[in-house]
This record gives structure tokens, C-alpha cells and sequence, in this order.
């Protein structure tokens, strides 16, 4: 298996969105969230362009020089399209997150990655409890 380093930034962010989704589905049922209408709808506060733009910048502070190195490549990728309801300064930082979250699961850091999620989104620290 190919190592980060030998990934793409396409392929790291396609990786790293998938990472989320699945902590983002994890947050919402575990808060009881039941019904998909309301799980899809609670998600897309989590998944847009914006919101993972704010949760980059809350967590920039924490991240180590070797994780500010994987979220600049993202955030400073060559984007040719961006959608047209997102500012293309915030897709520039959810590219950068979800490239750093690709690099944390393929590097085997899922405590770390689960910690980051947490911050920032502000969540509580449960996030992390079953995987210490």
C-alpha cells in the first residue's frame, strides 16, 4: 500500500472527506439522532464547505508543524472548480482538512484525527474514549 507521501492531494482529500462522514455519523447517532431526515439534515451543518472551513481554524493552533504541512498542501492545491455556493477561500480550508484527515487515518492516527474532530467542532472529548 502506498504511503501519504505518494498520494495525491485529490486522492488524501476524497480519503479524509470519507474520515469525516464517518465521525460525523458517529457524533450524530451517538447524540440519538434516529431518523435519516433529521441525521441528513443535522450532517450538512458538519459537511459544508463553511462549517469545515471554521472547524480548520479552530484547530490550526493545535496542529503539529508535520499536520500544518499536510493541511497547507490541501488548502493550497490547484482547485479548477469550485461549487458555486462556496466562498472559494473556505473550500480552499475544508480541501486542507479533509487532506489532513486523509494523512491522520492513512498514517494510523485515528486517536489524534478523533481528538481534532472534536476540537474542531467543539464537541466533547467523548469522541475519543473507546479508542484509548
Amino acid at each position: 500500500m502506498a504511503r501519504p507521501a505518494e498520494w495525491t492531494i485529490p486522492a488524501l482529500a476524497y480519503l479524509g472527506d470519507a474520515v469525516m462522514e464517518v465521525f460525523v455519523r458517529e457524533h450524530l447517532v451517538d447524540e440519538g439522532l434516529a431518523h435519516s431526515a433529521a441525521l441528513n439534515r443535522a450532517a450538512l451543518k458538519f459537511v459544508c464547505a463553511p462549517a469545515q472551513a471554521a472547524a480548520a481554524e479552530r484547530i490550526l493552533p493545535l496542529l503539529t508543524e508535520e499536520e500544518q504541512g499536510w493541511f497547507h498542501r490541501g488548502r493550497n492545491s490547484k482547485h479548477l472548480n469550485f461549487p458555486k455556493s462556496a466562498d472559494p477561500a473556505d473550500y480552499r480550508k475544508a480541501t486542507g482538512l479533509e487532506v489532513l484527515f486523509g494523512y491522520l487515518h492513512e498514517t494510523g492516527q485515528q486517536i489524534r484525527a478523533r481528538a481534532l474532530f472534536a476540537a474542531g467542532y467543539e464537541l466533547p472529548e467523548k469522541m475519543t474514549k473507546d479508542e484509548e
